[in-house]
């Protein structure tokens, strides 16, 4: 008898041990962190879906004071930037990756070629605070493209903070929390470079997620809103250094204006 019952309850140790080890690939695969449709986030691709578009009549409204310039991701694909040269580009943004899983299968063509028709170029971000701490997305972008070097050729990194494209506008973080996020990416990529990242952003999600934090002056601003004001800024800074006025144009991807000349640009890339 007493076998009997032994043997019954090995069977539904046995029966058990079957349906966990059926259920932990799905529980696994549950866990891990999302990318699907990874190419197609780049810098505005939520803003534009949240606080809307203006349409533009073209860059009508920069200023002989301003330097016309754009950013491009694997949304764009591969680039001609010849073509982009000779329309006018001065200055480009390329997105390099996104949080500690994804690179632009196209960022050698885009920031390589950018490069080769004299284009001043820098790498950006793409945040995902819900996935890793800042320090561990600051790392894995210097390590896939997203340095700078002192040629006078490259802007230093830009750190792309926007609404959520998988849940939640704030990543499930507080305004303490994200604001610790931010300065945990800033601090690793100032220590791996030598540069503060610019932080790209709108003046409405940086109210919303950041509780409108001062506290980032030292980061150049790249500042996001499309139409033909630029509008209130994020608290953290009294002008910014880039407007993303348009998110299409006479360039490829979105268009930019850096506030000041040419030599402006050229003294952000040589730091």
């Amino acid at each position: 008898m007493s076998r009997r019952v032994c043997s019954k309850g090995w069977g539904a140790v046995l029966a058990a041990g079957v349906l966990l080890l059926t259920q932990t690939p799905a529980v696994t695969q549950e866990a891990r962190p999302r990318y699907d449709g990874a190419e197609e986030h780049y810098a505005g691709s939520q803003i534009a879906l949240h606080e809307g578009v203006v349409e533009a009549l073209g860059p009508l409204y920069g200023g002989e004071a301003q330097t016309l310039g754009h950013d491009v991701s694997g949304h764009q694909g591969d680039v001609d930037w010849p073509g982009a040269a000779r329309t006018g580009a001065k200055f480009v943004y390329v997105k390099a990756t996104e949080g500690t899983g994804f690179v632009n299968p196209r960022f050698p063509q885009q920031y390589n070629g950018s490069h080769g028709v004299g284009l001043i170029r820098g790498a950006y971000h793409f945040a995902r605070p819900d996935i890793s701490d800042g320090a561990a997305q600051a790392h894995y972008f210097v390590d896939h493209g997203g340095g700078w070097s002192g040629d006078g050729k490259t802007l230093p990194g830009a750190l792309d903070v926007e609404y959520n494209p998988y849940g939640e506008t704030c990543y499930g973080k507080t305004t303490g929390q994200m604001i610790a996020w931010m300065a945990s990416f800033a601090e690793t990529y100032l220590r791996r470079t030598g540069r503060h990242p610019a932080i790209y952003t709108s003046t409405s999600w940086w109210k919303r997620c950041t509780g409108n934090s001062d506290a980032f002056w030292q980061n150049p601003l790249w500042v996001a809103r499309y139409n033909t004001e630029i509008g209130e800024l994020p608290a953290s800074w009294k002008a910014q250094t880039i407007w993303q006025f348009s998110n299409k144009g006479s360039l490829p991807g979105d268009q930019n204006w850096f506030d000041g000349t040419f030599d402006r640009v050229r003294a952000l890339a040589a730091g």
